[in-house]
């Protein structure tokens, strides 16, 4: 995922000398389209934030194209700079959008930086056309896909509410007509919460998906807004669009139950564990298996945070692509380079107020090396003590850690010892054979193994309807 073209100095000196504390690097996502989007999910609370920018078109313009590429390759001190572009629908930008940002890059890039190129899209409008400057350029490509039809059309629809998976499942046909390389971004929603391995499989089994990974739907709402969010966030006749925001304690009932995630996550890990270490990266369990070793890969369950800011189309920088919301806007990039918000007392509050904001049950948690609390936006539940703060997510993470945790320290031992992780399969194996077919299943599901994640386990049929909306105590 290389720039092709050769480098050229960049026409302005780097800031990054003047701000020792500055972050060496960070992972900005850009939204060249605000949240401007081509299909209509239920539960994307980001359709939104076009309240914060009533009556513009939301399009990024060549000159905050330019200004955004040269102030990202200046404020990096790492060899390696990611960009990545998001949305709303990021190839509602059209190709010649893109192809801009390339040469934006190659005027740009520090001789010696390697610039790898990300994009997250429904996969809607992908085409031979997308697809041939893709690989051209070595993009990674992140396609949404919340599992089997059933499933996926259930929230992800378009503006007639209508499913919108043939659609998705032509762009990836094209994805691989032209050998992108590509991985799947699935929601864990009310509708597949109960289905992990069937989603996993699918994802693994028909789309040939070699990385995957799962996001938890939590919209919050107060008392005031929960029926309007349960309707959803699109516009609505007699209903003022309103701004989504980190507020309440309230959840929609698309919303992922806290247990459930776990358990949703236990059903993935224990088919992975006994079929594909070292063949299907699932995010979270490589960002567990790095913590093993005291290293964090994501902000979700590093100790600290603010590396991870979202940029608008239009020069405004958020702290993060969760808070797009104005308390949360560190300024515009017109006005002030990107490092200097990014070193800014501002954000660094925020990345450091994770860590400080802990509870004391999250503290004194056996598995707090691994999740630490999780993240900020989250944390609006209260403790088993009564205290605020606590992650709404909780039941299921500490679930599903503690249920990981033998399987990632064998892994980690395997590693120290010169030996693959995925030796854990062959292990596992003999444990499996040791306990028999009819001893309970490990998972904790309560269902014999042989008909649990034994090798004879039924595929369970899938059934669609959504909980009821959840309240936090």
């Amino acid at each position: 995922m290389l720039s092709c073209a050769s480098s050229s100095s960049a026409e302005h000196p780097s800031p990054a000398h003047s701000l020792p504390d500055a972050p060496p690097r960070f992972h900005l996502l850009a939204k060249p389209s605000g949240s401007t989007c081509n299909i209509d999910c239920k539960y994307c609370f980001f359709l939104s934030k076009e309240a914060l920018y009533p009556n513009e078109k939301h399009r990024m313009s060549k000159a905050t194209l330019e200004t955004y590429i040269r102030q990202l390759l200046e404020s990096h001190r790492t060899p390696e700079v990611t960009v990545a572009w998001q949305g709303g629908e990021p190839t509602l930008m059209k190709v010649e959008f893109f192809r801009q940002a390339v040469e934006f890059v190659d005027k740009h890039r520090r001789p010696g930086q390697v610039v790898k190129h990300t994009f997250q899209t429904n996969g809607i409008l992908l085409d031979d056309e997308w697809c041939a400057f893709f690989k051209a350029h070595d993009f990674l490509v992140g396609l949404s896909v919340d599992g089997p039809r059933e499933l996926h059309d259930t929230f992800r629809v378009d503006r007639r509410a209508q499913g919108t998976f043939d659609l998705v499942m032509n762009g990836w046909r094209h994805l691989r007509k032209h050998g992108v390389e590509f991985n799947i971004l699935c929601t864990v929603n009310a509708a597949n919460e109960r289905h992990g391995r069937a989603v996993y499989r699918f994802f693994r089994d028909e789309l040939g998906a070699k990385w995957i990974q799962f996001i938890p739907v939590i919209e919050r709402a107060t008392e005031q807004t929960i029926q309007l969010a349960n309707r959803g966030w699109s516009e609505q006749a007699g209903h003022k669009r309103v701004l989504y925001t980190q507020t309440g304690n309230l959840v929609t009932d698309r919303s992922v139950g806290p247990k459930q995630y776990g358990v949703f996550l236990i059903d993935v890990f224990e088919e992975w564990l006994r079929h594909d270490v070292g063949r299907v990266f699932v995010q979270l369990f490589d960002v567990t298996l790095e913590a093993m070793f005291g290293r964090h890969l994501s902000c979700i369950h590093a100790p600290t945070c603010g590396l991870g800011p979202a940029l608008e189309y239009n020069g405004d920088l958020y702290s993060c692509d969760h808070f797009v919301e104005p308390g949360y806007r560190l300024g515009n990039i017109h006005e002030t380079h990107m490092l200097e918000l990014m070193a800014s007392p501002a954000q660094r509050k925020f990345g450091l107020d994770k860590r400080d904001s802990l509870t004391a049950q999250c503290r004194s948690c056996a598995v707090r090396p691994l999740c630490n609390g999780g993240c900020p936006k989250d944390r609006f539940a209260l403790s088993r003590d009564g205290e605020a703060g606590q992650n709404y997510l909780c039941p299921g993470l500490e679930l599903f850690f503690t249920q990981s945790r033998p399987a990632m320290e064998t892994m980690a031992k395997l590693f120290r010892s010169g030996r693959p992780p995925s030796d854990v399969m062959a292990m596992t194996a003999i444990e499996d054979k040791r306990r028999g077919p009819y001893a309970p299943c490990p998972c904790g599901s309560g269902r014999k193994f042989r008909f649990c994640h034994g090798n004879d386990a039924p595929q369970r049929s899938i059934d669609t309807g959504s909980s009821e909306a959840r309240r936090t105590s």
